[in-house]
């Protein structure tokens, strides 16, 4: 087949099928621009078994010129008869779309839309896709609709993955449900009409359910909440971290094998079933309140003989750390750290646990790390994110916090002899990587400084195989500057360990770092 110029059209010559298939990969309204090409092409996009709807594309199109010499209330008006002109033509697009699809199946519909298009439009289209069995569903609705969503929905028999965000309505009632072949579901900013247990419900209906994301559900204004899905196997949690505390979190999540958790600290945590889990990415924060009630009672109860806070908490979320023991890989924020200290009465044992990633924060300290490390026998690979932490008394030889007093030598063999190992000494860990090292920040710390707590873990971590250093700075210099001095540190615990230095710019590696 060849085009006018005599050039031959390698995709027109393709099957209708084929076609058909490569433009389900565009939106819908970048689909229909290509009609314009011949007659064969006229109606093909109305084909695509994917179809993606935007508003937006149409609403941008808004634009009022400066020939038109209008102002004040004048251009406020012809915007608005404008903006309702190309949302009317957008609902009569989508309408004619349909129309064309007759009964064909449909595998995908994306439906994003704002104010100005008609609810009942939007029923229409809902019911006409799911009449057809399509199985990807995808809502995004930021409009004023005070009624629910179409009950039909929530009892498709055709539904794979099921995507809802509906910021200002409407709301989910979910009296029945049966989503029998639903492995998705991403909901966000969605308003249940029976709140805590109007997603109980949901959940309850999906029985093949393996991916589930809560975003932004408001779940600290209602009694309960409660995740139970036996067959789910990853879960993303994201609240709103705002000055509340939800009052009832569980999860029975048998078979869950990744979460990503980030919540303020519930009141409880009556069930927390992760027995499965492998990779856990957690931020757990307390409230404003608490973290001022953290202050007081510090002042308040100070430190025992030992060190150790007076045995205070301003929150329990002891049960929820327990449930997430087995994991294997484990992500923390700097404010989960936080939650360690303040607010668990004593951290479980990580059996299983053989990576670690901690992020660091200016305002947060290490306090709970010394712990957490001796209560992770198996730990492999330990990653920092940052070495930015607060200044804390409570550190051990985590860091440099406190100065470290020289002794002569048979006292500090008398002093080994009587105490524990400390947390570094008695780490097993052979991989260490410190990224953000050159990081720009607030509260920046001296790049000597750094270098002096990289060499601190060196010098008091026995089996490290590897320091990895990941340096953000186009500046080659200052990298070889940091990379010689470390090479040049006299005294390093493991005798195996390789030092590795990455850039912008360079990658250097010393495999005969061995200077103990």
């Amino acid at each position: 087949m060849e085009t006018g110029d005599g050039s031959k059209d390698v995709i027109g010559g393709l099957p209708e099928p084929l076609i058909c298939h490569i433009l389900s990969f565009l939106t819908t309204k970048e689909a229909a621009s290509t009609s314009v090409l011949s007659r064969k092409w006229r109606y093909l996009f109305a084909f695509a078994p994917n179809l993606d709807f935007d508003d937006s594309v149409h609403l941008s199109l808004v634009k009022i010129k400066e020939t038109d010499h209008v102002s004040g209330r004048d251009y406020l008006e012809m915007y608005n008869e404008r903006k309702i002109q190309l949302s009317t033509s957008f609902m009569d697009f989508v309408d004619r779309v349909l129309a064309l699809q007759g009964n064909d199946s449909v595998h995908k519909f994306s439906l994003k839309i704002r104010d100005g298009v008609d609810p009942v439009c939007i029923t229409r289209w809902l019911l006409n896709v799911l009449e057809r069995g399509v199985s990807d569903l995808e809502l995004g609705m930021h409009l004023k609709w005070k009624s629910s969503l179409p009950s039909k929905i929530f009892l498709s028999e055709s539904l794979v993955r099921l995507r809802l965000n509906v910021e200002l309505g409407p709301t989910i009632d979910v009296e029945d449900v049966n989503l029998p072949k639903l492995k998705t579901l991403h909901i966000e900013s969605v308003r249940f009409e029976k709140h805590g247990i109007g997603l109980t419900k949901l959940l309850s209906g999906c029985h093949k359910l393996e991916d589930l994301v809560l975003e932004h559900i408001s779940w600290c204004l209602w009694d309960f909440s409660f995740v139970s899905v036996p067959t789910l196997k990853r879960l993303t949690v994201y609240e709103d971290l705002q000055d509340e505390n939800p009052s009832s979190v569980s999860f029975d999540t048998p078979n869950l094998v990744y979460l990503k958790f980030a919540d303020a600290i519930a009141d409880e945590y009556p069930t927390v079933n992760f027995d499965l889990l492998v990779e856990a990415h957690i931020d757990l924060r307390m409230s404003e309140d608490q973290l001022e009630e953290t202050l007081y009672d510090r002042e308040a109860s100070g430190l025992d003989s030992e060190g150790n806070m007076k045995g205070f908490m301003v929150a329990n979320a002891t049960e929820f750390i327990m449930g997430i023991c087995n994991v294997k890989i484990l992500y923390l924020s700097a404010y989960t750290l936080e939650v360690l200290t303040y607010c668990c009465e004593a951290i479980p044992l990580f059996n299983n646990l053989t990576h670690l990633t901690i992020e660091s924060e200016p305002q947060v300290g290490w306090q709970s790390l010394p712990d957490l490390l001796k209560n992770s026998p198996n730990l492999e690979t330990l990653v920092f994110k940052g070495l930015i932490h607060q200044f804390s008394d409570r550190c051990g030889d985590m860091c440099l916090c406190n100065p470290w007093e020289e002794e002569d030598e048979e006292e500090e063999e008398e002093k080994e002899e009587e105490s524990p190992p400390s947390c570094l000494s008695s780490c097993p860990v052979k991989v260490l990587k410190i990224l953000k090292f050159g990081e720009i920040h607030e509260y920046q710390i001296e790049t000597e400084k750094k270098i002096d707590q990289v060499n601190h873990f060196l010098e008091k971590l026995p089996n490290v195989e590897k320091l990895m250093i990941y340096y953000s700075t186009p500046n080659d210099e200052d990298v070889m500057k940091v990379y010689k001095k470390l090479q040049r540190h006299p005294k390093v615990a493991s005798s195996q360990c390789i030092l590795q230095i990455f850039s912008d710019n360079l990658s250097l590696s010393s495999k005969d770092f061995v200077l103990s």
